[in-house]
């Protein structure tokens, strides 16, 4: 194994992590189980597995002088390379027994990783009933993306048909100096880096301006965590979906629209005039190209019309919405805002990483984020996957973020709040269920 330079998007959340906003990601997985020690057998086939996952053995450490000759912007960044005292069993831990899988996972999610360690844990809860058990696996958002952590978490549970990897072609001159051959064109794109820099920038301001979020979407930062998980019936998704036409995503942000609303109203908060900006995240990657380091985001932004009282004028507000996100795609508009590292250096990003995430309120609301799962079942140690909640990480200044999983036909919401600010997530969780009824009953010829 050899180091590697951080990506400028790992470096950007390599640096604005705090300990009350650590800036990891989550998968809390239920698995059923044939015995009692099921959760034992399974921290330690884990701990066995990640010795033999090189990704797991990566730390992250930082790089005050330049790598390499032809790297100057690299003083100031952080290189990802082989821990040489990597221990496994520092990183797998197996818990007490547990009736509440979530509440377990809600305090664990809040602790930030150990910065001298690779960064990723797996954390094994056994269930009091004797015939299930959780994992809850953590990777920090600079080690991995969403499609790379499952890569890394797929390595260390049962083998499985995973893509295989494509060689990845080289560029011509190395990582050395560009050909000349080609800087016509490399002169082209920086000028059109520019005008999509510019563009982004318009964007966001004009994202800031019209209708209110809600007091009840920011809150100053608790550092603690609450978790939440939500299963839906994909085919009731699709019962709506072919009723009113549009993608399944739109109708799983459209829910998330609604439920924020009965939520609202519920606590006392009131929807009335309430259409928070909402971040989802654009892959760039292909689920064939997970293997390669580094994060490959963008995102689009849109208003979820959590004012609107009819359920299906929400969905088709998103609908459109997100249709003409997709028109003008996902390097433009204010939503693209972290293609914009890219072209910060290795030291602005270190010395600006407090500065950016003091700004993620100003840019959107709240985090709406779907992470792919493969379509065939997960086990470990031949006990079987039954639900899988995603967790995503909370920006600072922002009490609620809704990751979305689809698992062997059955959506998994996975909610993540500022526990001190949020203590009613259960209220919001029931809500989402509510409204994936009230979607179907609207369709309802």
């Amino acid at each position: 194994m050899t180091s590697d330079l951080l990506a400028p998007l790992d470096l950007a959340f390599w640096n604005i992590e705090s300990a009350e906003h650590p800036m990891h990601l989550g998968a809390l997985g239920v698995f059923t189980a044939h015995s009692p020690t099921a959760g034992a057998h399974a921290a330690d086939l884990l701990a066995a597995r990640a010795a033999a996952v090189p990704g797991l053995r990566m730390r992250i450490r930082d790089a005050w002088q330049p790598v390499g000759l032809l790297q100057p912007f690299s003083f100031g960044g952080a290189t990802r390379e082989p821990a040489p005292d990597f221990d496994p069993l520092d990183h797998v831990r197996l818990h007490a027994p547990t009736s509440d899988f979530q509440a377990v996972a809600g305090r664990l999610m809040e602790r930030p990783l150990e910065r001298g360690r690779p960064p990723w844990e797996a954390h094994v809860l056994p269930g009091e009933d004797g015939v299930s058990f959780a994992v809850l696996f953590k990777f920090h958002h600079a080690l991995a993306d969403g499609l790379r952590a499952l890569t890394l978490a797929a390595a260390v549970l049962d083998p499985m048909d995973m893509p295989a990897r494509k060689p990845r072609p080289e560029e011509p001159g190395g990582r050395g100096l560009p050909d000349v051959r080609r800087l016509p064109g490399l002169v082209r794109g920086a000028l059109s880096d520019v005008g999509r820099a510019l563009d982004i920038g318009a964007s966001v301001a004009v994202s800031t301006l019209g209708m209110r979020s809600s007091s009840a979407l920011t809150a100053e930062p608790s550092g603690t965590r609450r978790t939440a998980g939500v299963v839906v019936d994909i085919d009731d998704v699709h019962v709506i979906r072919k009723a009113v036409g549009g993608t399944v995503n739109d109708v799983l942000i459209a829910v998330v629209a609604g439920a924020l609303r009965r939520w609202l109203d519920e606590r006392g908060d009131g929807s009335e005039g309430v259409a928070p900006r909402a971040l989802i995240p654009v892959s760039k990657r292909r689920p064939r190209t997970a293997h390669p380091q580094g994060n490959r985001l963008s995102g689009y932004l849109i208003r979820l019309p959590v004012d609107d009282p009819d359920p299906l004028r929400r969905l088709a507000t998103v609908r459109t919405a997100m249709d003409r996100n997709k028109d003008a795609g996902p390097n433009r508009g204010a939503g693209a805002v972290a293609l914009l590292a890219d072209h910060v250096p290795a030291l602005g990003h270190r010395l600006g990483g407090p500065l950016v995430s003091q700004a993620a309120r100003l840019w959107f609301d709240i985090l709406v984020t779907s992470v792919p799962l493969p379509g065939i079942a997960l086990k470990l140690g031949g006990h079987q996957v039954t639900e899988v909640f995603p967790f995503a990480p909370l920006a600072r200044g922002q009490s609620l973020a809704v990751a979305i999983s689809t698992y062997r036909g059955r959506v998994h919401y996975g909610l993540v709040a500022d526990a001190a600010a949020v203590p009613d997530l259960d209220v919001l969780a029931r809500a989402v269920q509510e409204e994936v009824e009230s979607l179907i009953a609207a369709c309802a010829p």
